[in-house]
């Protein structure tokens, strides 16, 4: 395993499609949401001071980091992002903090992304954002003020999947969580079509399934209709009240605060594990930092991304009292048949290493600041036959499992 760990306007957008959006609005508020995402991407490529041209076709800006969408929030505006240091999580199995300094410069070069392959990365002082282009928003189906949104009642594992959502996650709940990490394989899952994704991520979630849900998320995506491609992508997600209003992917609205130069949110994960081949996987850890209580996002025991800060959440001001570990996709159920979009690899966890996504060194964070064993760990598929999942636990991985599968076959119709 190796481990590693916006701007448009009317007449143009840059990146790949220029053009302008041709569809017609379909009414006033369709119209408004356009032109504030093209204020908003405007005024990123003016405080730009660095530009790069991704081979992927993605462009990069280096904004400033007191510049940052973050600080356009009402409980965020004025300020500058934090230079304190959280302090890390106590790892009991290892009996070590993460040091901050030792983070810091072991991060700097484990998370490969295609838009950094020749070396590149913003100065010191900046943060790098994926520019929004005119074809981003041309190929977005939905209506322009959810851009960037998930569906509303989406994305957390419930009883029902009729909303289209499936699947196969491990969880832990009834207590108090102030974190979660583990280490995840990525892959170049295939997606059918462009109203679908697939995504593995981590979720730390409180409240209720009702419109008070709270949720931070992280993880990679395979999205078409939000990427244009089919690449793996880091990302990451937060809402306040259940995916209705708050929130949004990576930064395309206010809230997370991003801190580091070298790793763009949204920007394609490269290279991705081959089926039988090499596995690439990434270490995620979210927690609360006792001292200031923002929720952090780290990768592994590298470099800090940033963090959410406590004043957009509700119940996550407090603590989580779920944490969901796992893959997701849409099922549009295309021709009435169940959709072959792959969650993980698109093979089955039976196929085992080098073969099935997995989930390994599965832990929470407790009261206490201690990483520990996510104990109690409760594996559930929503649909077996096309998505599956099983675990175990061994001395080398902790609690894993694999989870994944073809979508559509013989057995899944």
């Amino acid at each position: 395993v190796v481990s590693c760990a916006l701007s448009v306007s009317a007449s143009g957008g840059g990146g790949r499609g220029n053009g302008t959006r041709t569809a017609e609005f379909r009414s006033g508020d369709e119209l408004r949401a356009y032109q504030s995402i093209v204020a908003r991407m405007d005024k990123m490529k003016k405080a730009s001071v660095k530009t790069i041209q991704s081979a992927d076709g993605d462009i990069i800006h280096c904004v400033p980091a007191h510049l940052q969408p973050a600080f356009d929030h009402p409980t965020l505006r004025g300020q500058k992002p934090e230079v304190v240091h959280p302090i890390r999580p106590f790892s009991i199995a290892n009996c070590t903090n993460i040091s901050a300094d030792a983070a810091e410069e072991e991060g700097d070069a484990v998370f490969p992304q295609a838009w950094s392959d020749g070396g590149e990365s913003c100065p010191g002082g900046t943060v790098p954002i994926r520019r929004t282009t005119e074809s981003d928003l041309r190929r977005y189906s939905g209506s322009l003020r959810r851009y960037g949104m998930k569906p509303r009642a989406s994305g957390v594992r419930r009883d029902s999947t009729s909303d289209g959502h499936e699947h196969a996650v491990g969880y832990v709940t009834g207590d108090q969580f102030y974190g979660a990490k583990a280490s995840l394989n990525v892959w170049p899952a295939r997606v059918a079509s462009a109203a679908e994704f697939s995504l593995s991520q981590i979720w730390v979630i409180s409240g209720t399934f009702g419109n008070d849900l709270n949720t931070i998320e992280a993880g990679w995506q395979v999205s078409p209709q939000l990427y244009g491609d089919n690449s793996p992508r880091f990302f990451t997600y937060w809402t306040s009240d259940a995916y209705q209003a708050t929130g949004c992917y990576n930064l395309h609205c206010s809230g997370f605060v991003q801190t580091n130069r070298r790793i763009a949110i949204g920007a394609a994960i490269s290279p991705a594990s081959a089926y039988n081949g090499r596995q690439f996987d990434i270490s995620l850890l979210i927690w609360k930092d006792p001292r200031r209580g923002h929720w952090w996002l780290q990768l592994g025991s590298g470099p800090l991304v940033g963090y959410w800060p406590s004043s957009l959440f509700s119940h996550l001001g407090g603590h989580a009292n779920m944490v969901q570990f796992g893959g997701e996709v849409v099922n549009t159920r295309p021709s009435g048949s169940h959709t072959p979009t792959q969650m993980g690899s698109g093979h089955f966890p039976r196929e085992g290493f080098n073969r099935a996504a997995y989930f390994r060194n599965v832990q929470v964070v407790d009261w206490d600041n201690n990483l520990l064993p996510a104990r109690d760990l409760r594996l559930v598929a929503d649909h077996p036959a096309c998505y599956g999942i099983q675990g175990g636990y061994n001395r080398a991985w902790g609690n894993y499992f694999y989870y994944g599968g073809p979508g559509r076959n013989v057995h899944c119709p």
